[in-house]
């Protein structure tokens, strides 16, 4: 589980395909307090470190995580937002992360306002995934409120402090970035569907 608040931005520095996996080579300044096995939240997506080497480490992607995120889309040189899973007893700054994610959405427009900036997304309805006014959503693993919440698309403000320290500040328009909605928001809606069918 994560919070959303993003501890560092890794460096891709190298990426392997072995059949349906990819594998992901970061460097990252917090590789030194990893371990094998841990769980670290890579642009949102929850991968499990399978090799450590000096300030790089490596996870792994299977078939269906490639599939329903941006991973593919990464290039050697990219940065990723990077965050580790919540210790018990911490503060939760952002909100409930799942680290699963949902889909992905695209950028349709980055907008500077004052010091500020914001980002507008469109994601693919069908898919039932909803947003709602000053709710929560995970976007590249970003811990975020919505504003503009529309059928299939929202927005987000950006402070100056979170542009700097994610990967928000290499986004333009046509970026893909992946979403996690809001847990509970999901199981109300779920719950909602279920409820909407049996009566």
């Amino acid at each position: 589980m994560f919070t959303g608040i993003i501890e560092d931005l890794g460096n891709v520095i190298k990426l392997e395909r072995e059949q349906e996996n990819l594998h992901l080579t970061i460097q990252s300044k917090i590789t030194n307090e990893l371990k094998i096995d841990q769980s670290v939240s890579h642009n949102g997506i929850c991968l499990t470190v399978v090799h450590l080497e000096g300030d790089r480490y490596t996870v792994t992607a299977i078939k269906e995580t490639l599939d329903k995120t941006n991973l593919s889309e990464l290039k050697t040189g990219d940065q990723v937002n990077i965050e580790r899973a919540m210790k018990l007893g911490d503060r939760l700054d952002g909100h409930i992360v799942q680290g699963h994610v949902d889909q992905t959405a695209i950028c349709k427009s980055v907008e500077e306002v004052d010091g500020s900036w914001y980002f507008t997304f469109e994601y693919d309805k069908t898919l039932n995934n909803i947003t709602i006014e000053k709710g929560s959503i995970t976007v590249n693993g970003v811990s975020l409120t919505v504003v503009n919440s529309e059928t299939n698309r929202f927005s987000v403000a950006i402070i100056p402090y979170t542009y700097k320290h994610t990967n928000f500040n290499t986004f333009t328009k046509g970026t893909v970035v992946n979403l996690e909605f809001d847990v509970v928001g999901k199981y109300i809606k779920k719950l909602y569907d279920i409820n909407k069918i049996s009566s």
